[in-house]
């Protein structure tokens, strides 16, 4: 937990006391919503260690991580360019860009070293609720230990609280996988592929399929 002022009806923090979490190619995510507390709506807030960083990396909101949300891109230091379905936008510190479009792909790159970025989304007409990925983002740390069953029981926790979630099955079937359960990684590869067809290409060269390889049913669903 970074250093925020505990409070009974509200928390005080600054951008600087968030813990930052290190990504790749020096790009930094503070965890807002998670570290504050709030239930409400999601904010995170991203940054760069350097210039010609991506500051957000290009995506759109339709994978099944994701939860279809609007987004609100806030630069509150630096500078950097955004670019929206091809469409490149100048955007130093106090701009705002708006995307409403779910399937619009959206990044940015930071014009210079210290750039921070505010994030804010929300799927329009309904509650706010974290998306699968993030409810289920312990998994992960198992999995990165070889821990698969304790990730794998995460995963299927998970599961209960999102059913059907492609994003869920495609890493349940890694874990099975590694774990020699070919029938039910199997099964779970078919339905993560049946809701998000790009798993198929992820998986035709995942090494977590390596045990069901060679087993025809894989080489049907990744054909």
């Amino acid at each position: 937990m970074s250093a925020i002022a505990e409070q009974t009806k509200f928390q005080v923090a600054s951008l600087d006391s968030l813990e930052p979490y290190p990504n790749q190619e020096g790009r930094l995510r503070m965890h807002v919503r998670s570290d504050l507390g709030i239930l409400g709506f999601g904010i995170n807030a991203y940054g760069t260690t350097a210039a010609d960083v991506p500051v957000i990396r290009e995506h759109d909101e339709t994978a099944p991580w994701s939860n279809g949300h609007e987004e609100l891109y806030v630069v509150i230091a630096g500078h950097a360019t955004f670019t929206v379905d091809g469409d490149e936008i100048d955007a130093p510190a106090g701009t705002f860009v708006f995307v409403s479009d779910p399937t619009a792909t959206r990044g940015a790159v930071a014009q210079k070293k210290g750039t921070r970025v505010l994030a804010i989304g929300g799927k329009a007409g309904e509650p706010y609720r974290i998306t699968a990925g993030e409810a289920a983002a312990d998994w992960y740390g198992h999995y990165e230990e070889k821990e698969y069953e304790q990730g794998l029981a995460i995963l299927e926790s998970t599961l209960a609280d999102y059913p059907g979630n492609p994003f869920l099955y495609y890493n349940m079937a890694c874990c099975e996988s590694l774990l020699g359960r070919c029938d039910e990684a199997l099964e779970h590869l078919k339905l993560a592929i049946k809701g998000h067809e790009p798993f198929v290409e992820m998986a035709r060269d995942d090494r977590d399929f390596d045990p069901v390889r060679e087993d025809s049913r894989f080489a049907k669903l990744v054909a």
